[in-house]
């Protein structure tokens, strides 16, 4: 772990901090809205963790938990978006009468069902989900990103995985 004072510096060197965490932050966002608006967020949480650095607290924890915060805030500013794109990605078009093809259809239904289930979790429950499973943040990062306690973090995602089981239980059941 770093000490204060260089994680408080990395706060404000912004070429490192882009250089150092871009990449995850890309990868996340990519996940919750799509390639061509995580880019704009990915740039606008650089922006504003720049404008606001004199607010990162290295006691409370790394930069990188800090700035998926940001993240986060800004994604839900993008909630429409973030919920129609998963919705689309729901849709699977008809491929056909060929046997393969057919079991492809069958594989992409399996797999679509997900997003769909994704997009009708809360807020919070889907922006802590979607930080454990696609930021991989253990869950005291997730509460100082999200500014949330750590028991608010555990039970979000226990309703979070819950509902999804529930959700993919009812429809295999249909």
């Amino acid at each position: 772990m770093r000490s204060p004072t260089t994680a408080a510096a990395g706060a404000d060197d912004l070429a490192g901090m882009f250089g150092r965490h871009a990449r995850e932050l890309l990868r996340y966002c990519t996940r919750r809205v799509g390639p061509q608006l995580a880019e704009d967020v990915v740039a606008e949480t650089f922006l504003v963790a720049h404008e606001r650095r004199h607010r990162f607290d290295p006691a409370r924890g790394e930069l990188l938990p800090w700035l998926y915060g940001i993240a986060t805030r800004l994604l839900r500013r993008h909630v429409r978006e973030e919920v129609r794109a998963l919705r689309q990605v729901a849709l699977v078009p008809d491929a056909g009468h060929d046997e393969a093809a057919a079991h492809r259809v069958d594989a992409q239904r399996e797999v679509a069902r997900l997003p769909a289930v994704l997009a009708k979790l809360p807020r919070r429950q889907r922006d802590v989900l979607m930080l454990y499973a696609v930021a991989e943040l253990e869950y005291a990062e997730i509460a100082a990103a999200l500014e949330i306690p750590l028991g608010s973090v555990q039970s979000s995602l226990h309703r979070a995985r819950a509902k999804v089981k529930a959700a993919l239980s009812e429809e295999d059941n249909r």
